[in-house]
């Protein structure tokens, strides 16, 4: 689980476990940015993003598609099932989203 190094890695992102013992819960501050339920293989994400963003990456991945039980303006779940490029899964679970965290 790499990306939950590199989240991690950065000093202002904090992990938690609020709703159950399965589900992982990326924060800045108190903002949700990314979960996961651990359970899931292969790993699925749950990320906010931009709502243009959001939408453009449904239609350009197969393996992205509107969060389920979430706000499908602002959440894209991703399923890492090997085929879509480490970079763009470290950039959708975080580089972008320290930012929709903190202005959505």
């Amino acid at each position: 689980m790499s990306f939950w190094y590199y989240c991690l890695v950065k000093s202002v992102v904090t992990e938690s476990f609020p709703f159950d013992e399965n589900t992982l819960v990326f924060k800045v501050g108190n903002r949700m940015f990314l979960l996961t339920g651990l359970e899931h293989l292969p790993l699925k994400i749950n990320v906010k993003c931009r709502p243009d963003r959001a939408e453009s990456l449904r239609k350009k991945y197969m393996q992205i598609t509107p969060a389920f039980h979430m706000n499908k303006k602002h959440w894209n779940t991703i399923e890492n099932d090997g085929r879509l490029p480490a970079s763009l899964i470290k950039e959708l679970g975080l580089a972008e989203k320290l930012g929709s965290a903190i202005d959505l």
